[in-house]
């Protein structure tokens, strides 16, 4: 499904239209799409939030009435609103204009995985504290970087082979640092993960600030079922896709250790999207690790993010 996308009105039709396009207000923010729509709820029926960009600090209020959006930007429109922490809102109108069958629209942010209905996504919140990411961040940095095109990345366990887009599991690079072995432990002994697993592959990427990830399933001949992100230093939005023309396992060709696919029809393609905070985890399993492709739009506005990337190499 391909969601709704707003551009600004032309000069004269601000009020015949019932969208708002609101700046400081989102999932970046703290401010979930539900906390929103209540928020401005008190103006009249709200259809639906969006999200407004890749950024996650601006939305897409759109009312059932131009009435009720006016009336919302008269009152909010540079002021602070207190069902929503104080924060003072930047409003302008905004209009629906049908999306282009070439590029995905703004899809809604999510803050937890529950709430994206993709089977076998998980997101926990503060899996580690402020002062254990300070410490990997120390550790992390002193490690041999290899340099791609647009990011640095290490690799322990097992090296990726960014020319055959594989591991080689017989040249192991030894056992995995010691300053993941509190993470190892903490994921071996929550009871949300839905399997016990000994993780033996683990690639740290370092992206630069407004670099970002293009649409990918991870090598399904590279690696077992479940793999484990966690963000450090940044926050981000991670969108997901679906083509669901095709099988639930995806026929794809692997670029550098992704798999992608070109649809020749963007009405197959369902999209996602759930916000990433610093010292989360992210675990992709079954469906979502399988038929979903991953990715981070890039964007300028996009802080320097590590990601601790963990999984298990097929032998």
């Amino acid at each position: 499904m391909v969601m709704p996308r707003f551009v600004r009105p032309k000069e004269g039709d601000s009020e015949s239209s019932p969208n708002l396009y609101v700046a400081n207000c989102g999932p970046a923010v703290g401010l979930s799409f539900d906390t929103i729509a209540s928020a401005f709820s008190s103006f009249g029926e709200v259809k639906g939030v969006y999200a407004a960009d890749e950024s996650g600090a601006r939305v897409i209020v759109s009312f059932l009435e131009p009435a009720s959006a006016h009336s919302a930007f008269i009152a909010l429109n540079g002021r602070p609103c207190p069902h929503l922490g104080g924060r003072s809102l930047h409003i302008r109108h905004s209009i629906l204009q049908p999306p282009s069958c070439r590029e995905m629209a703004s899809v809604p942010v999510s803050l937890n995985a529950s709430d994206l209905n993709i089977p076998g996504l998980y997101l926990f919140h503060d899996f580690i504290s402020v002062v254990e990411e300070g410490q990997l961040l120390q550790a992390v940095d002193t490690g041999s970087w290899i340099s791609l095109s647009k990011r640095r990345v290490q690799h322990y366990g097992y090296k990726f082979c960014y020319d055959t887009r594989n591991v080689d599991t017989k040249q192991h690079l030894g056992a995995l640092p010691s300053f993941v072995s509190f993470i190892l432990e903490r994921i071996s002994l929550s009871p949300d993960i839905p399997e016990t697993l000994d993780l033996d592959q683990l690639t740290v990427n370092e992206y630069p600030p407004g670099v970002g990830l293009s649409p990918h399933i991870d090598t399904h001949s590279a690696f077992e079922g479940l793999i484990f992100s966690l963000s450090l230093a940044g926050p981000c939005i991670m969108e997901f896709r679906r083509y669901t023309a095709g099988s639930w396992v995806p026929k794809t060709a692997s670029i550098s250790g992704m798999e992608v696919e070109n649809p020749n029809s963007c009405s197959e393609v369902s999209g996602k999207a759930i916000y990433l905070p610093p010292r989360s985890m992210l675990l992709l399993s079954g469906e979502a690790r399988c038929a979903w492709h991953h990715y981070i739009p890039h964007h300028k506005l996009y802080v320097q993010v590590l990601n601790v990337y963990g999984c298990i190499a097929k032998a």
